[in-house]
């Protein structure tokens, strides 16, 4: 990532939300504010460059539509719209269940265009709410943010940080993160991009400040995804993608070794949900071409 440009990947996130939820019938998540962090000229921009990524990445498949809007709907359901639509219900759900139980802190990790403090007035009075995430991905949605007018809530509070060089718990704790307090961390489509040694550098720092009982969530790419031979060709679309990007996916975990790896960490695994287990959650029934994505798990970990 460009250190002057916000993530390309946060933006095609945040664009992939608001296409499923202005055209979805059964929305798997409703992200109803997402399309506000794109100007009109912008959203035409990556309309229309994600129609056409449609022929470069599926050429058969784009053959066979008739029409721009047909070529841009199967990419999204072909693309890493299904894990950003699943991840997010995954967390928001286990977030709902928690705040009863104790939580009161809530940090997004690389939290791009999330809209959690504006869309859900219903959580945000019981939480202190960080958004962390690289300075040019925070930079322009905070400029977004006040050309719309939305009105920041007092609960919310940025943390611009580069993962790679900065010192997460002691920027949290400077402006008012209370290492006393239950937090749900949710970490998503953040560990495919990162080094091994800062991923587990970052896990490390959370278990060594975080009060016990604390919660992480963060999805993860199988080590299978990076063996050419076994990877999904979804998946290595996406990987092809983001490397154009600037953005390579680089770090996988084995599934059957993540506990073991967590408890080193100082986290005790307490789900770890594979492709199947997402696709009986989020995606059963449906008839609109939206499935779980292969190499794709979701795990939940307490720090102990």
């Amino acid at each position: 990532m460009a250190s002057s440009q916000p993530s390309t990947t946060a933006l095609i996130s945040a664009y992939g939300r608001a296409y499923h939820a202005a055209h979805a019938e059964q929305k798997i998540f409703n992200d109803f504010l997402a399309r506000e962090f794109f100007t009109s000229e912008q959203h035409k921009f990556l309309t229309e460059n994600l129609t056409r990524a449609f022929a470069f990445f599926d050429p058969e498949g784009a053959a066979a539509v008739t029409t721009p809007e047909k070529a841009l709907a199967r990419f999204m359901q072909n693309s890493s719209l299904p894990i950003t639509l699943s991840r997010a219900r995954y967390v928001e759900e286990i977030l709902t269940r928690e705040i009863e139980k104790g939580v009161t802190q809530y940090v997004i990790l690389g939290a791009g265009l999330d809209t959690f403090a504006f869309r859900r007035s219903d959580l945000m009075p019981r939480l202190k709410l960080f958004e962390v995430d690289h300075p040019a991905t925070q930079s322009y949605k905070r400029a977004r943010i006040q050309e719309l007018g939305w009105q920041t809530p007092p609960q919310l509070h940025w943390v611009a940080l580069d993962f790679a060089q900065g010192n997460l718990m002691s920027a949290l704790e400077s402006i008012g993160y209370d290492s006393r307090a239950r937090t749900l961390f949710s970490w998503l489509g953040v560990t495919y991009y990162l080094p091994r040694a800062v991923i587990d550098a970052t896990l490390r720092a959370i278990a060594a400040r975080a009060c016990a009982d604390s919660i992480l969530i963060f999805d993860y790419l199988d080590t299978d995804a990076f063996i050419p031979e076994r990877t999904a060709p979804r998946v290595a679309n996406m990987q092809a993608a983001t490397r154009q990007s600037g953005e390579p996916m680089q770090t996988g975990f084995d599934p059957a070794t993540l506990g073991a790896e967590l408890d080193a960490l100082g986290f005790v695994l307490q789900e770890n949900l594979n492709p199947a287990d997402i696709q009986a959650n989020y995606f059963r029934g449906r008839a609109d071409g939206y499935s779980a994505c292969e190499h794709i798990h979701f795990a939940r970990a307490r720090v102990k």
